[in-house]
């Protein structure tokens, strides 16, 4: 395993996010709430690049208190990033899918240090494993 900086934390808009290439994979790195969340650019479900997807608000169901439907709304606690292949959502903050928490992207481990961005990833020569991302 190696560390690379990325950049400065500042560089990032939030929300925000930088998709760093490596010699045989990519991360995506983000900037949510202040917090940073870093996912291995793969999509579980057909291997599309599921960190340049769209950054958008988690779309809900609103349900009156006689359990009816008053229709959807965004939410305002949950932000996804959308697959751009089949749009498949993934919340930010967790990786897990928004319909299957079973179902997730690869996370990376990811800290600022001094200012700056750091990942740790495999070295050169290794692919990335779920061993090298943190535990969901």
């Amino acid at each position: 395993m190696r560390e690379v900086n990325v950049g400065p934390a500042s560089e990032f808009s939030d929300p925000g996010r930088k998709v760093v290439a490596f010699e045989n994979f990519e991360v995506g790195v983000f900037k949510l709430g202040g917090a940073f969340f870093a996912y291995l650019n793969h999509c579980p479900h057909m291997g599309g690049p599921a960190c340049q997807g769209k950054i958008i608000a988690k779309v809900e169901e609103v349900i009156a208190p006689d359990r009816t439907s008053k229709g959807m709304a965004f939410s305002k606690t949950q932000t996804n990033v959308v697959c751009p292949w089949h749009g498949y959502e993934f919340d930010i903050r967790t990786g897990r899918h928004a319909g299957n928490s079973k179902v997730g992207l690869r996370p990376m481990r990811v800290r600022v240090s001094d200012g700056d961005v750091i990942l740790t990833v495999p070295d050169a020569r290794e692919r990335p494993t779920v061993a090298d991302g943190v535990p969901a």
